[in-house]
């Protein structure tokens, strides 16, 4: 997690801010069509900021109190409406995550009017901004599972969940979307 953390998510929060910089250096000469070419490098880097930043704090060790579904109630409330049961969420959630072709991200979120739950896959670093209220995420690109798991997936998959922040999932479904993202900041 110290090589994911240091050297993955700092080298999208470095292009980001190298993006960024370019982007308004351009923008101030008139250059708007050097602007523009940034636009990508945005997209991805600040991606790849937005989900690790996420990611990180919806973690917590397996021996914590806010590693157990319990400290979720009104969310687990809401999985159990949704898929009848703790299990078989995690289930669907599994298949879902592995049936991601390539790296991506796979979220639980709470949708902007109905608040309903709904399972989202994600290519690459595309982000949940799109209105969504992000509250549990998984990273699926080969640098979060590798150096632990190798190529088994799926065993990542199935612990992934002995170190789910279910106090800040809980937090981010009964609170403002706008809350949920309050943990990112662009020069870490």
């Amino acid at each position: 997690m110290e090589l994911h953390h240091d050297k993955h998510h700092q080298a999208y929060v470095t292009n980001l801010n190298k993006a960024l910089e370019a982007t308004a250096a351009a923008t101030a000469a008139g250059k708007f069509h050097d602007a523009a070419a940034q636009f990508s490098a945005i997209r991805f880097n600040g991606g790849g900021h937005i989900n690790h930043s996420l990611f990180w704090e919806g973690l917590s060790p397996a021996s914590s109190p806010d590693a157990q579904p319990s400290a979720a109630p009104k969310l687990l409330a809401a999985i159990n409406n949704t898929w009848g049961s703790l299990d078989q969420f995690k289930s669907v959630f599994g298949t879902a995550l592995l049936g991601i072709q390539g790296s991506g991200w796979g979220w639980l979120v709470k949708e902007p009017v109905t608040n309903q739950l709904r399972i989202v896959t994600l290519a690459n670093q595309e982000a949940v901004v799109q209105g969504d209220t992000p509250l549990i995420g998984v990273d699926m690109w080969e640098h979060a599972y590798y150096l632990q798991y190798l190529n088994g997936k799926a065993a990542y998959v199935e612990n992934i969940w002995k170190v789910i922040n279910w106090k800040t999932a809980e937090a981010r479904y009964t609170e403002s979307r706008e809350d949920a993202f309050k943990v990112l900041k662009v020069n870490i």
